[in-house]
């Protein structure tokens, strides 16, 4: 099997926004690297985390340990299961445990390593059942602490100070983090929060994290992680290029896991036998770091849209389809966002001329570019408030938990954004294309809203706008040209033309 991405780790977020149910999948989520996206072939600079190249989504993380049913691991340390034998059972049977299966465990006194592996098994059992493939080995799951989980700071790496600054524009382009917040420590705090469990494939195993005094385990994301490990075991992980192919990609693993532990779900509220799940605050035991609400909606769409794009798949031609899919996955957020645009829809090329002046270039780090898609748009409009807030947290269609759709954004066909920087000061330039000219058009009104509205700022010429203060204050020339639309951002409105010449 492919281990392109053996190195990096898949997280499950839990849904920070009032919601205690632990979620397959968020930057996703995948959570690799320090922003939140994996770094490619393990690089320790996070290549394809926040802006660049990624090498692939990486699968998703669950630990198997007690998670079909939510009981406690024993000891007061946590717990672990299974020795990643071989498996020989046919589909539905795991360890000699079928799917059905009554389990005689003890829940009060929590879950000792014969309960465990028992409940490890018949999840494995029952994952089969739901997605129609077996596991070619067990899977080792260990329980711990979200104290332990914070002092392991698995997701977090060193990063070079010019990837780091390469990283700032990304997200300051997208509104997300203004100048002077730290990129790695947010995503630090993020995941601090938010992750419920996470897969290695490195390791073929799955960590579990509980917000429980005495670690617990939940069903939902155990069944989730071994998804993601199914996963690597029948079609192993493939890297993409951008950040918004790397997003898509996850978008399919994401919501494959996510799919499946709904599924799982239904069946205990109806013909299955399920302990119950373990009753926690949804983010955290409450004393940790907060994190960035802009930050995570930017990170969690794969987990949100992929559920239901995994959905439309199945529905199109079953299982099959989505296997097929591992083959030929999608290549941007447009698609997982609008799975009627799967497969044939393709993002546009779009090029950056280098127009800088000789003060100015580009970052020789990740390719000097990133694409952001039409996930960065819609961040990008949904951070800058001038689309409905509230709209988001609505259900789209079938086994979707977010909308990230907004009329400013539907309509995109590609994107470049090129960060710039003259030793001292940090600039880019953002290019995009559109399907139509109405949709160039919608996007740069709702662009220009975004800047004179929500940021105050001034328009001192045509096109030409200055942010006279706070964390996004900073000069902005936005040109439409038909269906091309060009944000060049500079320090101050003298250095728009060496950062991008119109």
């Amino acid at each position: 099997m492919n281990r392109t991405l053996a190195a990096l780790l898949v997280a499950v977020l839990v849904v920070l926004a009032g919601c205690s149910a632990a979620f397959g999948g968020d930057d996703a989520v995948t959570a690799p690297a320090a922003d939140g996206e994996p770094a490619a072939d393990g690089a320790a600079d996070g290549t394809g985390g926040d802006g660049s190249g990624s090498s692939g989504d990486a699968g998703s993380g669950e630990s198997a340990a007690g998670g079909d049913d939510g009981g406690s691991a024993a000891g007061d340390g946590g717990s672990s299961a299974s020795d990643g034998t071989a498996s020989t059972d046919k589909i539905g049977v795991e360890g000699g445990v079928r799917y059905d299966a009554e389990l005689a465990v003890t829940v009060e006194n929590g879950l000792n390593e014969t309960e465990l592996q028992a409940v490890l098994n018949r999840t494995m059992a029952r994952v089969e059942v739901i997605r129609q493939l077996e596991f070619e080995t067990t899977v080792p799951v260990e329980v711990i602490s979200r104290a332990e989980y914070r002092e392991r700071d698995v997701f977090t790496r060193d990063t070079p100070p010019r990837v780091e600054q390469f990283r700032s524009q990304v997200w300051e382009a997208q509104f997300v983090l203004g100048e002077g917040e730290d990129v790695s420590e947010s995503f630090s705090a993020l995941y601090g929060s938010s992750v419920a469990g996470y897969y290695t494939p490195a390791q073929d195993r799955i960590v579990l994290v509980s917000d429980a005094e005495k670690p617990t385990v939940d069903r939902t994301t155990l069944a989730h992680e071994l998804v993601h490990a199914l996963q690597d075991q029948q079609f192993g992980y493939e890297g993409a290029s951008t950040r918004d192919g790397t997003i898509a990609r996850r978008g399919l693993t994401e919501g494959d896991a996510r799919y499946v532990d709904t599924l799982y779900d239904e069946r205990c509220q109806t013909d299955w036998s399920c302990l119950p799940k373990p009753d926690t605050g949804g983010g955290g035991d409450g004393d940790g770091p907060s994190y960035d609400r802009g930050l995570f909606a930017a990170i969690y769409q794969p987990y949100a849209d992929g559920t239901g794009f995994v959905h439309a798949l199945r529905q199109r031609g079953g299982w099959a389809a989505v296997n097929d899919a591992y083959d030929d996955p999608p290549t941007t957020t447009e698609q997982t966002i609008h799975p009627e645009t799967y497969p044939d829809e393709e993002a546009l090329s779009v090029t950056v001329v280098d127009r800088s002046s000789d003060d100015w270039s580009r970052f020789s780090v990740r390719g000097g570019s990133q694409r952001l898609g039409e996930l960065g748009v819609y961040t990008t409009l949904w951070a800058g408030g001038v689309i409905d807030r509230d709209s988001h947290y609505e259900n789209d269609g079938p086994y979707s938990v977010r909308t990230y759709t907004t009329t400013a954004s539907t309509g995109w066909g590609g994107d470049r954004l090129v960060p710039y920087s003259n030793g001292e000061e940090l600039g880019y330039v953002w290019k995009l294309r559109w399907d139509t000219t109405a949709d160039a058009r919608e996007f740069t009104t709702a662009y220009r809203k975004l800047l004179r509205t929500r940021l105050g700022a001034e328009t001192v010429g045509a096109g030409v706008y200055r942010v006279p203060d706070g964390s996004f204050a900073d000069a902005f020339r936005v040109e439409r040209d038909d269906r091309t639309v060009v944000i060049t951002n500079a320090p101050e409105v003298e250095d728009l033309d060496d950062v991008h010449e119109p």
